[in-house]
């Protein structure tokens, strides 16, 4: 079976997790990744947060899969041709450098360009054009310039980033998007060109309905399906923080479960959906809201949200949180439980539909590692180890035209 980009080669300068998600899904796909890495160092994720010495982090091994990797010193003139060599026989660019940093190598848009005029330069840079362009930006940074964090976390707490890696992985994946569209429209006018994903703009895409909850909040001075106005708080002038409200129409909670008094995770999050609301009040033995007006219509609901929750809430502490999800689906009332990433790892399901794949490293052994995401039935994923360093330098040099003299000899200068 051939794969959905099979034939198109990637020259990944990226590093650590933003650039490396996004290289790592177009390999996931077919894509030709090769990885160039710091000859006698590589990426920094190689050593960092590593729980097995002289091996590859788990950081390092989840984010460069199925990539092969080569050392090269761009500093030096050989190192510099190599490269040269590269950018004409390559199809995309991917780098995640601090900004100007391609240009101060000596490798402008207008030099690529003149190498190979259909190369598409994607670049993961921090905030886009403007007063901010130049500053360096990493995960939280980009959940709180972006407007996750303002949004994210209880009305009497501060800001709170979220687990999720939505600045670093989120840009990645916009910008394997914007990659593939490229590529698309290359198709049509033979050309390259570039590709921006900023952090910034990337999680605030994520946030888009915290914007649109922003336009209501000032035309109208209130969101109903907000935990302040069942609270009877007054709004500001900005959208606040709304715990683990649904953020939609549909108003729902996290509810605790049977055991949550020594299990951290024994929750199930819960949503008063309103064409399943009788069958709500009938599993809660609460069939009296039915008919009764001030729970009968959603805008009733509104204002006595939080003690609705709270009498649901007596009901799943008398079950565990898989209890309450098997019950609760019975009748198609939307539910689902908190699970641990220990949960998750174990979840059988998971593991057979790729999600959760384990990869056999020489050095680390066995691991666990997410799988793609995105499962195309023409071109199955089939997630392999992420290379050592430089595992691949001599068999690329030798796919680019470079002799085995010639290999050595970079390799005497100390260039790979």
């Amino acid at each position: 079976m051939t794969k959905a980009l099979e034939g198109v080669r990637i020259l990944d300068f990226t590093h650590v997790q933003s650039g490396p998600t996004c290289t790592q899904l177009l390999a996931w796909f077919g894509a030709d990744v090769i990885k160039v890495e710091k000859t006698g160092e590589g990426d920094a994720t190689r050593g960092q947060l590593r729980d097995i010495q002289d091996a590859d982090s788990l950081y390092f091994t989840m984010l460069n899969h199925n990539k092969r990797s080569i050392t090269l010193d761009t500093k030096k003139p050989s190192g510099k041709q190599v490269l040269e060599t590269l950018i004409k026989q390559c199809d995309v660019m991917v780098e995640n450098f601090a900004p100007g940093a391609l240009d101060r190598m000596g490798f402008t848009w207008e030099r690529i360009q003149e190498l190979n005029p259909k190369m598409i330069v994607a670049s993961v840079k921090g905030f886009g054009p403007g007063p901010y362009e130049d500053c360096k930006v990493y995960e939280n940074v980009a959940q709180c310039t972006g407007g996750a964090a303002s949004t994210t976390g209880f009305d009497d707490g501060p800001p709170m980033v979220t687990g999720a890696q939505i600045g670093d992985s989120g840009t990645g994946l916009h910008l394997a998007l914007g990659i593939v569209t490229a590529l698309y429209q290359r198709e049509k006018t033979g050309r390259g060109q570039k590709v921006l994903a900023a952090m910034q703009d990337a999680v605030l895409n994520l946030c888009r309905v915290k914007l649109r909850d922003q336009q209501r909040l000032e035309r109208t001075g209130v969101m109903e399906e907000y935990p302040q106005f069942t609270e009877g708080k007054s709004f500001g002038a900005a959208v606040p923080r709304a715990g683990n409200a649904s953020g939609g129409g549909q108003p729902g909670w996290t509810l605790k479960c049977k055991g949550w008094q020594t299990d951290p995770n024994a929750y199930i999050y819960f949503i008063a959906q309103a064409p399943v609301w009788g069958s709500i009040c009938k599993v809660i033995g609460r069939e009296e809201w039915i008919t009764d007006p001030d729970y009968a219509t959603p805008r009733a609901r509104l204002p006595r949200l939080m003690e609705i929750f709270a009498t649901v809430e007596e009901w799943t502490k008398t079950k565990t949180k898989f209890e309450v999800m098997d019950i609760l689906n019975e009748y198609d009332i939307p539910c689902g439980p908190i699970l641990s990433m220990k949960e998750i790892a174990e979840e059988p399901s998971l593991r057979e539909t790729g999600t959760i794949v384990e990869v056999d490293h020489p050095v680390r052994g066995k691991y666990l590692t997410v799988g793609n995401p995105i499962k195309l039935s023409d071109s199955a994923t089939e997630v392999t180890r992420s290379p050592l360093l430089g595992e691949h330098t001599d068999e690329v040099l030798a796919q680019l035209g470079y002799s085995a003299e010639a290999i050595a000899a970079l390799r005497e200068e100390r260039v790979i």
